[in-house]
């Protein structure tokens, strides 16, 4: 059954959190990838027995030479176990460089727009997904729990079977856990 949340947002990060962990364990499913700038997020899902990936902002996402999550925060995940992907994101990189030049819509955005059509959290959860799988922190071929959301804190959750960025259509959103109803 999906949940569904009466706002979007960080009001939303406990029970987000609680519904993936329990839909993983429900179904077995072994391996989660939150999204978490700061890294309170992915610090939620530490002594679960769940394998988490955190992937974050770019570096310089927030501005130039910038890395969101502290040394402190990313040592307290590293130490946890949890695998932290820092790198560019899957529907941004040099199309959104094209946009900022020329102006206009290219390929990686078109798809990101459409996904947010189901929700900010949802696009997010099927981009750092893809960008799990690609830097080989999670195993390709299974299903894992997927966490992101909008702004700041989780709000959304699914169960994905993503694929490699260069078959990316063939990734399969199997189940949306919650996302709010208003985004």
């Amino acid at each position: 059954m999906t949940l569904y949340w009466p706002v979007k947002g960080s009001a939303n990060t406990v029970a987000t959190v609680e519904a993936a962990i329990a839909r993983a364990r429900e179904l077995g499913i072994q391996h989660l990838v939150v999204a978490s700038c700061s890294g309170e997020t992915a610090s939620r899902f530490i002594g679960t027995g769940l394998s988490v990936v955190c992937v974050t902002h770019q570096v310089g996402f927030e501005a130039p030479g910038v890395d969101e999550m502290s040394p402190e925060m990313r040592e307290r995940l590293s130490r946890a176990g949890v695998k932290l992907l820092t790198t560019t994101h899957l529907m941004a990189g040099l199309d959104r460089a094209l946009r900022f030049k020329f102006g206009g819509l290219y390929p990686a955005e078109l798809i990101a727009a459409t996904l947010r059509l189901f929700g900010h959290g949802l696009k997010v959860c099927v981009e750092i997904s893809v960008m799990a799988l690609d830097a080989g922190f999670i195993p390709a071929g299974v299903d894992v729990v997927a966490v992101g959301g909008t702004a700041s804190g989780a709000d959304t959750a699914v169960v994905i079977r993503p694929a490699h960025s260069q078959h990316f259509f063939e990734t399969k959103i199997r189940e949306i856990i919650c996302k709010p109803r208003d985004f």
